[in-house]
């Protein structure tokens, strides 16, 4: 796969958009960070699907991860220039999704009824 292909797919992946988003707000901790994505409706994002994607973005280049030396330990999770860049963008996609999303169903719904007027007909 080409290469700029595999970080778009990770950026717009179902729980990268969300990290992203919720990172621009503020660095999080890795359970907040869970319990914010988790707002956003629908099933909430596993652990383990939630630790797959903060090493994904991890290793793009767009999100920080900082460990500190304390009992117990503390991890935060923060943006990149990069990543915050990546997230303006990503953001400004989810924003114009929930603006349009009216014209979008009824794009769908005519699109149902012409299909299914014309497998009936």
């Amino acid at each position: 796969m080409c290469p700029y292909r595999l970080v778009l797919e990770h950026l717009t992946s179902r729980w990268g958009v969300l990290v992203l988003i919720e990172l621009l707000e503020r660095p999080y901790r890795f359970s907040e960070l869970r319990r914010a994505i988790s707002r956003w409706g629908g099933r909430g994002v596993s652990e383990k699907m939630l630790t797959q994607t903060l090493q994904t973005l991890e290793r793009d280049g767009l999100v920080h991860r900082d460990a500190k030396p304390v009992i117990p330990p503390r991890v935060d999770y923060s943006l990149t220039e990069l990543g915050r860049e990546a997230a303006e963008q990503v953001r400004g996609l989810a924003l114009w999704t929930e603006a349009r999303m009216a014209e979008v169903q009824k794009a769908r719904e005519m699109y149902d009824a012409r299909k299914n007027g014309s497998e009936q007909g």
